[in-house]
């Protein structure tokens, strides 16, 4: 190679170096930092199922539960999880093909900005609030009746919203809420519910009753008067939306007697909680839970004194 190739070959070297050096590194490209999709979807016989995220919360859960907190924490631990325990807050929407029906409504404004995205993740999933017919609320702490409203006015201004009149008579009663320690769960329930009972668009029921076809109401109270939880039934398969029978599965999955302070009555809800949680493992069929690790669907096993928690599979409804 003769003095001319070798200088040739040196400016080509420099020249692609330099190139190199002005291109921005693929590793620096930058961190989205943007959330998670907040829906998902699965078929349940002939139904339609897409689970809302309206964000997650951090609870205390170490101070929360009716147990020792350093076993809390190490239950925990196992789990790969620490407190405060980032938690889940799910809704529920079911098309049955002539109905869209939800089922709560998430926080809203009512908890902070880490929630109120339900709306969002609704619109992301194809459906918007004007097209929902019916609401159904497993019971009226604000992290379920929050979504309702925005503004004081309707979110949801063509849906009937439905839940335990007995839930109904203890948090919309002004009698109550004058004697309330707590008054802000009072008042939170009525502003959120407020607008639909105004417009005669809030309708309680008692008892156990089909609400639509394939959706049945079940109120167990113990969490509070008027709990209650939804069978979703279509085509020979089952979905128990349990509501707040569980808060926190790492913990109470495998010790269901382990209840949270949130519990109106402790004992009712253990029991509660283990009666609908044996139906589910014994008739193999899907739970859903407004707590569950979202999108907040599984099957249960028994396993031990309690339970273990099968996820839901992922599908792209093929």
């Amino acid at each position: 190679m003769n003095t001319l190739q070798h200088r040739t070959l040196a400016i080509v070297a420099t020249a692609v170096a330099a190139a190199c050096l002005a291109s921005p590194a693929w590793a620096a490209a930058p961190m989205a930092k943007t959330p998670a999709p907040g829906w998902s979807r699965v078929m349940l016989g002939q139904f339609e199922i897409t689970p809302l995220s309206d964000g997650t919360v951090d609870l205390p859960v170490d101070k929360l539960l009716a147990q020792d907190a350093k076993k809390t924490v190490a239950t925990l631990a196992k789990a790969h999880l620490k407190a405060p325990l980032e938690t889940s807050d799910n809704a529920y929407l079911i098309n049955t093909g002539s109905k869209l029906v939800m089922v709560d409504s998430g926080a809203g404004s009512f908890f902070g900005p880490t929630l109120g995205r339900l709306v969002a993740n609704m619109k992301a999933a194809g459906y918007q609030p004007e097209q929902v017919d019916e609401i159904y609320i497993t019971h009226f702490h604000g992290d379920h009746v929050g979504g309702l409203v925005s503004n004081s006015a309707a979110v949801f201004p063509n849906a009937t919203v439905r839940a335990s009149k007995a839930e109904a008579d203890y948090w919309l009663s002004k009698e109550n809420l004058d004697k309330a320690k707590d008054k802000g769960s009072f008042q939170g329930a009525q502003a959120a519910l407020g607008p639909y009972v105004q417009a005669g668009r809030f309708k309680p029921f008692e008892g156990s009753v089909e609400l639509v076809p394939g959706v049945t109401a079940n109120p167990t109270g113990a969490h509070t008067p008027g709990h209650t939880t939804y069978m979703v039934e279509s085509g020979g398969q089952k979905l128990h939306l349990v509501g707040d029978l569980i808060h926190v599965a790492a913990v109470q999955m495998p010790a269901p007697g382990v209840t949270i302070q949130f519990d109106s009555d402790q004992k009712a809800a253990a029991i509660a909680r283990k009666k609908a949680f044996d139906a589910a493992a014994k008739g193999g069929y899907l739970i859903g839970g407004a707590h569950l690790q979202f999108p907040g669907m599984g099957y249960l096993a028994t396993e031990g004194k309690g339970y273990r928690f099968i996820p839901v599979n992922y599908t792209q409804m093929r």
